[in-house]
């Protein structure tokens, strides 16, 4: 039933309405009062405060005024309003006789919602990075034997056919994978050591027989009149046999070899063999020279890189003809923390096709197959290079030519 309130200002019970009005202002610091129809105060706390006549508290009273309470507000977000005003009705007979007014701050409200969201965020937050920690610790655990793998993958892609996995952490299926990617090196390895020790062993076995048979063709050539074709074309051809089994067991050495590699004066040892080379070319009437500083270090086998810049050279000086230039160049190239040997030559060149086939295995070109030689010379290169972390490229030399590039690292190859 609706409260009752009397008329008389000095009742009692008007006295104990006030009373309680204060008392509910000073605990919850609500502003709340007891308005007549015609928004007149019959009792208020604060004393000061009056009714609005405008704004969101004169609606309320004009909607508690038509019998009803003020509606609620729509949903409001902190910080979005400062005060909540809201009206009832105080009905007598049918009748509002008083409007009931609560003006309410909402900074108290407001800081409450905020800690609670911050608390619930910084528990999501610390949920996330649990769950973010679990995760990275879990992902880790699981592709840990893939870097692994990966990194004994690139060893054996780079030459380094001891590389193995460890298969004793990660999942069950990436234990296996290990497993197998063990057996699989290991087979790899046997076959290419049974290669390699194939043309080694091939190519020592042929070199008796040969010197026999070569000795054989000289004791038949002593009852054969002198300057006799046949034997002459007979000592070429197995002069020539005799140097592809030498190349052979060369290559063979140079693939299985370790290279000693260390810090080296690229620069000087490149002018030293120029100059040992520079005598055949006077003979052959092809300039040769040097270009490059007095002094340029990098990182290489200096005897595996000797015996390359000789094959190079030598194969620059049998393609040039008199009067040509071949050049060899000494440059370093500090963004890429390499060194480069670049030979280039005045010969015929390759083509396209033809480079993308030179330095394979006993490729030589159609064009040059009377130049001596077993097309094993560049390949040997390549390996004793490689095994020392350098690289040999080829590409044309304008106008006509060709040019051998040999790239060294300026620092020591990572093992």
């Amino acid at each position: 039933e609706p409260p009752t309130i009397p008329d008389a200002p000095a009742d009692e019970r008007l006295t104990t309405l006030q009373d309680d009005l204060n008392r509910y202002y000073e605990v919850y610091g609500i502003r709340v009062g007891v308005f007549r129809r015609d928004g007149s105060p019959l009792a208020q706390a604060p004393g000061d405060w009056r009714l609005p006549t405008e704004g969101e508290g004169a609606q309320a009273f004009a909607e508690a005024l038509a019998g009803r309470r003020s509606h609620d507000p729509s949903q409001v977000w902190p910080g979005q309003r400062d005060r909540l005003t809201v009206a009832s009705p105080v009905v007598r007979d049918g009748d509002v006789v008083y409007v009931v007014v609560t003006d309410s701050p909402t900074g108290p409200m407001r800081k409450r919602i905020l800690h609670s969201w911050f608390l619930i965020a910084a528990g999501e937050a610390a949920a996330m990075l649990v769950a973010v920690a679990a995760a990275i610790r879990l992902t880790r655990w699981v592709l840990r034997p893939v870097g692994v793998l990966d990194a004994a993958a690139h060893g054996i892609a780079t030459g380094r056919m001891n590389s193995r996995v460890a298969a004793d952490s990660g999942p069950p299926e990436l234990r296996r994978l290990a497993r197998s990617f063990n057996e699989m090196a290991d087979n790899v390895e046997d076959v290419l050591e049974q290669q390699r020790a194939f043309v080694a062993d091939a190519s020592h076995q042929l070199r008796n027989p040969l010197a026999a048979l070569l000795l054989r063709i000289e004791l038949l050539a002593l009852d054969l009149p002198d300057g006799h074709q046949e034997i002459a074309s007979v000592r070429t051809e197995g002069k020539r046999l005799a140097q592809v089994l030498d190349d052979l067991l060369d290559l063979a050495t140079a693939e299985h070899a370790t290279a000693q590699t260390s810090r080296t004066d690229i620069a000087e040892l490149a002018a030293d063999r120029v100059g040992a080379w520079l005598t055949l070319a006077e003979r052959k009437g092809v300039g040769l020279e040097y270009a490059g500083p007095k002094a340029a270090t990098g990182w290489a086998d200096p005897i595996a890189l000797s015996s390359a810049l000789d094959a190079v050279v030598d194969n620059a000086l049998k393609f040039t003809p008199a009067g040509a230039e071949v050049t060899v160049a000494v440059a370093v190239v500090p963004e890429a923390e390499t060194v480069t040997v670049t030979v280039t030559d005045g010969g015929p060149g390759l083509t396209e096709e033809e480079l993308t086939r030179v330095g394979d295995r006993f490729w030589r070109s159609n064009r040059h197959q009377n130049v001596s030689g077993s097309g094993l010379g560049l390949s040997i290169s390549r390996a004793l290079l490689a095994a020392g972390g350098a690289t040999l490229s080829f590409a044309p030399h304008e106008p006509t030519g060709l040019r051998v590039t040999i790239t060294l690292p300026r620092t020591a190859p990572s093992e």
